[in-house]
């Protein structure tokens, strides 16, 4: 059978199919050209830059951390350099694993495993987490020699910070630690995102916190070139990073320590400050605490120790802690009498021992003598009697207003975050605080205590001493200061810090003479007359009392009836020397009944420490201590001559680190020497 083909029909199909496949080709070299027309010429920057990046890493270099010094240049914070061995979770196939077999070879103790486990919890798995902080070379040499067993662990150089004389201070001078959550979007959301890459701590509290901004410095950067394994080869670049700056603190830590001594195991604060300025030469807080436990994660037990203690060793008594201030209210309600006209100085009040309003007795101790008072004997005595009259001439709303500029129940301007305002009550205060209508309304009975320091007012050790500074300054109040200067750590160029501007109270120069002369006849005359005897000063100062706990109203105080946290709280306001004043101080024991036997011997001391450079005999701190002190006893000693320090420096013994042990294969990262 003849099959008949045709040939043009296939010769069709044919250039049909060669068509086709000739535009299919042409179409896939069109996309190819154009491919490679946006990857070479619209996207030629962007991937440049990948390139670069893959064969580079920046290195963010984290600054030296500033140095905070006393007045007197001893160094309260510094740092040092020392190797850790740390870990990142995301890289780690089995976490209990590694750190079981990590511990064959270095000491791993039970605190850092708890302490990892809480800065895991905190952290990211993709973040380095330490293990072991301040190893050793020989360490550091064992880790090295088998570092191929552990996939994601490393060992870094870090800087820590270190508080050299460990509680001394601590709450003055703060801590710093890592980072925490709330802390990284808060960076991540301001303008100092970039100068935090690289950086795990920040300030906590104190001025480490309130002067974070200096203390930190500026983060420079290494531009690195790495191998395809990631691996640091050479240095391309680098921008050096700014140290942070020196932070010069008012205070004297001699005066401090000696001042924390005094307190021994009891609870309190004091404020000491310069009237004419308003630095801050002693801000003692007791009791305190180590803040060199914070500086590489605090661990649960010691967390829970402080925390959880009685003592509250973590509140800052002089800036946040608040009390009735007792008789030591009693010189300003004096001023406001003459100051308002409702009194003068020589007009008489008789105290029979006890004031009665609205039917209620208010009383006064039974060692008050009583009798016709005057103003001035009525501050050297502390007579109740005329200062309850006093409040109820004056009333809630006058009282409040004239204590007000005084600093009482507000803010005093420290330079430091965290202070407290307390209580300056009056009516507004009143309904603000309390829900109920019936608890709203002021009763006239409330204002009463007031004038003797008692009732709402509440007020902090801070607040206490601005106010004696006031009283001994003229009227001329200064905000409290507790940095002086800063100093930038290439150019060595102390820049002061400049304090807030002065205000004149504007009080009437013969009031503010019968308020003083009234408070040295406390210590010539009155209740602390036993603890000055002596003294080669005159000061002026003022006792008092405070209630730490309500009394049944016809229920007597007892002090060896009650427990140790339910009495009186002792304190005292001072000035020194009375005739140009150049410390003002106000002090709290607590629970230590009245302020001539607990409180005032330590102002007493500070003074002759400031005044005369004398140190108190070790059988006299005793005494102070115990709350069974008056005037000193024993040979004082000059304060030049004390050993210092006296408590041991906590400063480690870290090993020095060097950029060649870090860049030759200790770290899987770019780790250089820090800076």
């Amino acid at each position: 059978m003849k099959i008949i083909r045709n040939v043009q029909l296939e010769l069709a199909r044919f250039r049909l199919r060669v068509l086709v496949a000739s535009v299919v080709v042409l179409l896939c070299f069109g996309l190819l050209a154009a491919r490679l027309f946006y990857l070479q010429v619209l996207r030629h920057d962007d991937l440049r830059a990948q390139a670069e990046n893959n064969r580079t890493a920046v290195v963010p270099i984290v600054p030296n951390r500033g140095l905070i010094l006393d007045r007197n240049g001893i160094v309260l914070a510094t740092n040092y350099s020392a190797y850790t061995l740390e870990l990142t979770p995301a890289k780690v196939p089995d976490l209990t694993q590694t750190i079981d077999e990590l511990a064959q070879i270095l000491e791993i103790t039970p605190r850092d495993r708890r302490r990892f486990k809480k800065l895991r919890e905190e952290g990211k798995s993709f973040e380095s987490i330490p293990l072991r902080s301040r190893l050793t070379d020989e360490e550091v040499a064992r880790f090295a020699a088998q570092r191929y067993r552990f996939p994601g662990v490393d060992i870094k150089a870090r800087l820590f910070r270190n508080y050299p004389y460990g509680e001394l201070a601590s709450h003055v001078i703060g801590y710093i630690g890592r980072i925490n959550v709330a802390e990284k979007e808060k960076l991540e959301e301001s303008d100092d995102a970039a100068n935090y890459r690289g950086t795990e701590y920040i300030g906590k509290l104190g001025v480490e916190q309130s002067f974070e901004a200096q203390l930190h410095g500026v983060t420079g950067i290494d531009a690195m070139e790495t191998s395809a394994g990631g691996r640091a080869t050479r240095r391309l670049s680098s921008q050096s990073s700014t140290p942070g700056q020196t932070v010069k603190l008012s205070i004297d830590i001699k005066l401090q320590q000696l001042i924390e001594d005094m307190f021994g195991e009891r609870r309190g604060a004091l404020v000491a400050l310069d009237p004419k300025t308003g630095e801050v030469l002693a801000f003692v807080s007791k009791p305190t605490f180590d803040p060199n436990l914070f500086v590489e994660g605090i661990d649960h037990e010691s967390w829970q120790g402080l925390n959880e203690s009685i003592d509250k060793p973590l509140l800052n008594r002089a800036l946040r802690g608040t009390y009735p201030p007792g008789s030591t209210y009693k010189p300003f309600m004096a001023l406001a009498a003459l100051t308002t006209g409702k009194r003068t100085a020589s007009m008489q009040i008789n105290d029979p021992g006890f004031y009665m309003f609205g039917g209620h007795r208010f009383g006064s101790p039974e060692n008050e003598r009583g009798g016709i008072m005057d103003m001035h004997r009525a501050i050297v005595e502390s007579s109740n009697v005329y200062f309850y009259s006093l409040a109820n001439e004056l009333g809630v709303e006058a009282m409040h207003d004239f204590m007000k500029p005084l600093g009482f129940g507000q803010l005093t301007g420290i330079d430091i975050q965290g202070e407290v305002r307390g209580v300056l009550p009056n009516q507004a205060w009143k309904r603000n605080y309390f829900k109920r209508p019936e608890q709203q309304r002021w009763y006239a009975g409330e204002t009463i205590s007031l004038g003797i320091g008692q009732g709402y007012n509440s007020f902090t050790m801070l607040q206490l001493a601005q106010a004696t500074a006031i009283l001994a300054n003229n009227g001329i109040k200064h905000a409290p200061q507790l940095v002086l200067a800063t100093q930038d750590a290439s150019a060595q160029v102390s820049v002061p810090v400049v304090p807030q501007p002065a205000e004149n109270l504007g009080f009437k120069p013969e009031h503010l003479d019968t308020i003083r002369r009234a408070m040295v006849g406390v210590t010539q005359d009155g209740t602390s007359r036993r603890v000055f005897a002596g003294a080669g000063y005159l000061s002026g100062g003022k006792t008092g009392t405070a209630q730490a706990v309500s009394l049944g109203r016809n229920e007597k105080y007892n002090a060896a009836r009650m427990e140790e946290r339910q009495r009186d709280h002792a304190l005292y306001i001072a000035f020194a020397p009375a005739e140009d004043p150049k410390m003002a101080i106000a002090v709290i024991v607590e629970n230590a009944g009245f302020g001539s036997v607990s409180a005032a011997p330590m102002a007493r001391r500070a003074f002759d420490y400031w005044l005369l450079g004398q140190y108190p005999s070790d059988e006299d701190l005793a005494l102070v201590r115990k709350g069974l002190a008056s005037a000193p006893v024993g040979q004082p000693r000059v304060a030049a001559n004390v050993p210092w320090p006296r408590v041991a420096q906590a400063t480690p013994a870290a090993p020095a680190v060097s950029a060649p042990a870090a860049v030759a294969g200790v770290a899987s990262a770019p780790v250089l020497a820090p800076r």
